[in-house]
């Protein structure tokens, strides 16, 4: 017993070690690394990548594991020791069935295609990325044989995202949430307040924004000495060990506020990365998300909850206006970080749009799983959806099924978690209100320690000791409700354009 306790502890150790030498070079590569450094960053990830699988499904790690779940030995093991060892064993149980030559031969692919798709995008053609898609799609549909989890294939990729979600439980939330979005959508199109709103207008140098980018993650209790803010093609957070989180943003100098939020967002997944359990968790699977839509609710918490409220910008439009000299008053700032404005770009989207973009996506790639679309009809399909969801239609490539990195990574199941978090983050913001009434106020003064306190207890302690969807009902006393997520956004909306 003591062996083996002893041997998947250090298994796990090394684990976390080969997890972050894999995250670092991805950080790299998304960074600072130089173009032509692709081809051998592929193999580099590659290797890692299959060294890692190779110590997962090892005979010697696997029989530890059962030797430790066997019934008799599980009511000796300390309550810490039980739930690392039943979550490990259905983790590897299912890492158990792909082989370790797939997972090599995908993180060379995948490493191949992010490049291909960052040139694609700079060009704005599609077709330079069509050929990689091709093979994530088709690696995909290989994985989803592996695994094969009941009903719909598409639920074994949704599963390694948001565990337990299936494409029914899916279509049932989105299509409740697509007709009174795009209804609320239509009213405000319609109301007088949305025909004389106009775009922000100056010029804003970048390096005035990134002051304030650090000046926010300073609110948001972001440690220096934890954490590095740089600039990449498309924001993102990346934990690289427990005290290391590289957070990322990009810079508009016509629209300040772009870059500002995407670094609330970022800074929200940073402080959970940073809030996950440790001490007797430490460098164990239960020091982790139980999910990318968990995840995911805690930056969309952070950005629209909090970013977006008229309680933060009580405080923030003095602080910009020591910045910029023509910046506006406090209603103006919250209403044109409010604006409804449609979109063809998903991370520039009104918070009310955002959930219609993720619902396209969502439709897309199933039909891709499906082999009910040619890979050369995705654009077309990408343009009509947009215009019949959002309204408006792609100017290019790069404005239309180009924007997102997310294909060529092959993150397909990855995009519904973004609405996953969306609702769970206006869950969580209705809970917060109840058991701290005062919390607008402190929004008000730009202190967050109490909202950020209240996050630690009640969703970031927990890591992978629960599932997400436990985790919501213990702490809003329900599961996952786009109810309160439509009533959230109808109440927000109707008060800003007198609706």
């Amino acid at each position: 017993m003591k062996e083996s306790l002893k041997f998947i502890r250090l298994q796990q150790k090394e684990l976390s070690l080969l997890g972050g030498v894999s995250a670092l070079l991805n950080w790299d590569q998304m960074t600072y690394m130089p173009q032509k450094g692709g081809v051998e960053r592929a193999e580099q990830i590659s290797l890692i990548s299959r060294l890692t699988h190779d110590r997962i499904i090892s005979d010697e790690f696997y029989n530890h594991i059962l030797k430790l779940s066997d019934k008799k030995n599980m009511k000796t093991l300390e309550k810490h020791d039980r739930i690392i060892v039943e979550r490990l064993k259905k983790d590897v149980e299912k890492a158990r069935k792909i082989p370790s030559e797939y997972i090599q031969r995908a993180a060379k692919t995948i490493s191949l295609s992010y490049n291909a798709w960052q040139t694609a995008k700079k060009k704005k053609k599609y077709k330079l990325f069509a050929p990689y898609l091709k093979k994530i799609i088709e690696l995909e549909q290989e994985y989803t044989d592996y695994i094969k989890l009941p009903g719909h294939p598409y639920n074994t990729l949704l599963d390694d995202y948001e565990e337990g979600m299936t494409v029914n439980k899916l279509k049932n939330e989105f299509n409740h949430l697509k007709k009174p979005l795009t209804k609320l959508l239509e009213d405000i199109k319609n109301s007088k307040k949305y025909e004389k709103q106009k775009p922000i207008t100056g010029t804003y140098p970048a390096e005035k924004q990134r002051e304030i980018n650090e000046l926010i993650l300073k609110h948001m209790m972001i440690p220096s000495d934890k954490s590095r803010l740089d600039t990449s093609a498309h924001p993102f957070t990346i934990q690289i060990n427990n005290d290391d989180v590289r957070i990322t943003t990009r810079y508009n100098k016509q629209n300040p506020l772009s870059s500002f939020y995407a670094t609330i967002h970022e800074a929200g997944h940073a402080l959970y990365d940073l809030g996950l359990p440790k001490g007797v968790y430490k460098d164990t699977v239960i020091s982790q998300a139980p999910s990318v839509g968990l995840h995911e609710s805690q930056s969309r918490f952070w950005e629209n909850m909090v970013g977006r409220s008229k309680d933060f910008w009580y405080y923030w439009h003095t602080i910009l206006k020591k910045k910029y000299q023509n910046i506006k008053n406090q209603d103006t700032w919250y209403y044109i970080a409010n604006q409804v404005k449609p979109s063809t770009i998903r991370v520039e989207a009104d918070e009310l749009t955002y959930g219609l973009h993720i619902i396209l996506r969502f439709e897309i790639e199933l039909l891709l799983i499906n082999d009910k679309i040619k890979i050369n009809e995705i654009p077309d399909t990408w343009n009509e959806k947009m215009t019949e969801l959002i309204g408006v239609k792609p100017r290019n490539d790069a404005e239309g099924v180009l924007q997102d990195m997310h294909w060529s990574t092959g993150d397909i199941g990855y995009f519904p978690t973004y609405l996953i978090g969306s609702i769970y983050s206006a869950q969580i913001h209705k809970q917060l209100l109840k058991d701290q009434p005062d919390t607008p106020q402190q929004i008000r003064k730009g202190d967050y320690q109490d909202i950020i306190k209240w996050l630690r207890r009640n969703i970031h302690r927990y890591g992978r000791t629960l599932t997400s969807e436990q985790i919501i009902k213990k702490t809003c006393n329900e599961g996952l409700n786009a109810n309160v997520y439509i009533q959230y956004l109808k109440n927000k909306y109707s008060d800003i354009y007198d609706l």
